[in-house]
């Protein structure tokens, strides 16, 4: 059973939903702000944590520790640099068979999942190198 969505959390799944790419609860904010959705930056963090306990936002944290937010569309999957920050996401997804097992071995509902591979993009071992 799906739970009500409060206005605020309507109005950030909507911007969510255009967007193309996952972005911080900040970025959020002044997205929403230039959209006359005036809203503060605690109510944003508040209807941004209860929709990903309700599982419908997805939320990937970068080796920085900042969190960005997106709408559950697709699994994410990244190759992130270390050095530098870049992600790069990928498309092809090794893991969809094992996390239909594991929903039927141990009774668990998956929302989503994200993989993610941390080492040194081609710029940052050309610049290590020289």
């Amino acid at each position: 059973m799906k739970t009500q969505r409060t206005r605020s959390q309507e109005r950030i799944m909507q911007v969510l939903k255009t967007l193309k790419k996952a972005i911080s609860a900040q970025e959020l904010y002044i997205e929403l702000r230039k959209r006359n959705q005036n809203m503060g930056l605690a109510t944003v963090y508040r209807s941004l944590e209860a929709l990903k306990l309700q599982g419908e936002v997805q939320v990937r944290t970068l080796p920085n520790g900042e969190s960005l937010y997106g709408s559950i569309h697709r699994d994410q999957h990244h190759l992130t640099c270390v050095n530098c920050g870049t992600s790069i996401p990928i498309e092809e997804c090794p893991v969809h068979q094992l996390e239909e097992r594991l929903e039927n071995s141990h009774q668990f509902k998956v929302y989503y999942h994200t993989l993610e591979f941390f080492g040194l993009c081609n710029r940052c071992q050309l610049s290590q190198e020289a």
